[in-house]
């Protein structure tokens, strides 16, 4: 018998029929002995209806109000599907995050896990019920309802697993694992059977979908192993159909050695911004950098020009294209500070990644890269690089074109298509 977290998403959890098809999955499980908790994530699209009604409310509402509407869309799922496996003869409840409880930062609509009561839940898991969570919510230490962000369900799986003690938490998605690139782009890639806490968490911020990044993080840091597997598959009784995430003791080392590139990802949702005649002088970045920060907007790839003869210089940098517009409205209030002239940005453009903990042992990964993606006139506008990661920003158009040409140099394209 195994203690088992079970996650399902938008696409999973869309209507009565594919909830049904999701009971039958959890009732699988409870037939095989197995322990389960479940956590849901609203119905698809039913997150971004809520958003749009808070945004036609009021442009800046109130972030703890906006908590309150949009975790509703988890609270009916979880109902829904509580609902449903009773109607099986399966033993369940809904818990929602203030009642067992999950307790959260009060940084609403980015709120981060901070504990999870589990008496009561395992104490019913024990007992043969199944619990049905609300993912992507909590509560503060003042009650008020908090949600985790974009993604959040698979964040908050991980942590119902890890304050469990699960022996392993399923990830089900429209996909059966983890594949070295998106295959829609590249009909020739390959599911892999195993892949590294390190790796998965480069994927996932470079913009891999099948994982939110902060998952991943607390799936390493917890050693919380993790499955991604397909909800549309029929149950079989291999209990690891998918693509496990695990640590590298999992992994040979011989295995780590074969494969200098684990996959290639892309993220759209990329803005490029770029300050010019900055003064280059000491502290001039930490103007620019300090606010957003402040305002919780993630920068990720940075880039200083030389210094003009005029004392000043440009700086570029990118952040996510959603949080654009309060990036530029955060630096125009802070623009007598940095003391910049000019503001412009770009949300034309798109990040191409490759990664591998092979990166570690071998040299040219990166030459590769830029030999490729030169042969095919694909212009790099900006580089960021990690131990196992080299990053490029492109022109959007080129998104597609730059996948297929890196999967194909790194020899990732599969040698049969079923």
């Amino acid at each position: 018998m195994a203690r088992i977290v079970m996650k399902f998403g938008g696409t999973s959890m869309a209507g009565t029929e594919r909830i049904r098809n999701v009971a039958k999955r959890v009732k699988h499980e409870v037939d095989l002995g197995n322990e389960v908790a479940v956590v849901v994530s609203a119905m698809a699209g039913e997150t971004d209806r809520l958003v749009n009604f808070c945004r036609e409310a009021a442009p800046l509402h109130d972030p703890k109000e906006y908590d309150v509407v949009v975790a509703a869309g988890e609270q009916i799922t979880s109902g829904l599907l509580a609902i449903t496996l009773q109607s099986m003869g399966v033993k369940a409840r809904s818990w929602l995050g203030w009642q067992l409880p999950i307790r959260t930062s009060d940084a609403h609509a980015s709120a981060r896990i901070e504990e999870i009561d589990t008496a009561a839940l395992i104490a019913g898991m024990s007992a043969g019920e199944v619990a049905v969570i609300p993912g992507f919510q909590g509560v503060t230490a003042d009650n008020r309802i908090t949600t985790l962000g974009r993604g959040g369900s698979d964040t908050s799986a991980v942590a119902v697993a890890a304050a469990v003690k699960a022996d392993r938490c399923d990830i089900y998605t429209d996909v059966d694992g983890v594949y070295t690139t998106d295959p829609r782009i590249v009909p020739r890639a390959r599911k892999l059977a195993k892949v590294t806490y390190e790796e998965m968490l480069e994927l996932a911020s470079v913009g891999a979908k099948v994982l939110q990044t902060r998952s991943v993080g607390l799936a390493m840091k917890e050693n919380v192993r993790v499955q991604v597997l397909s909800s549309f598959d029929e149950p079989t009784d291999n209990p690891i159909p998918g693509t496990l995430i695990v640590g590298d003791d999992e992994i040979g080392e011989d295995e780590m050695e074969r494969q200098l590139i684990t996959g290639i990802a892309h993220d759209k949702n990329e803005a490029k911004v770029t300050l010019t005649s900055v003064p280059d002088r000491p502290g001039a970045v930490a103007s620019i950098f300090a606010p957003l920060a402040e305002a919780n907007i993630n920068v990720d790839m940075i880039i200083q020009n030389i210094a003009h003869d005029t004392g000043s210089t440009d700086v570029t940098f990118t952040v996510p294209g959603a949080e654009l517009a309060r990036a530029i409205d955060t630096l125009e209030k802070a623009k007598d500070a940095i003391g910049f002239k000019g503001l412009k940005h770009d949300t034309k453009v798109a990040k191409v990644s490759v990664v591998g903990v092979g990166m570690r042992s071998h040299a040219g990964v990166a030459s590769t890269m830029f030999n490729a993606l030169a042969q095919r006139g694909i212009n790099v506008q900006a580089i960021s690089t990690s131990e196992i990661k080299v990053s490029v920003l492109i022109d959007e158009d080129e998104t597609e074109l730059a996948v297929r040409v890196l999967h194909t140099a790194y020899g990732l394209d599969a040698e049969d298509v079923a």
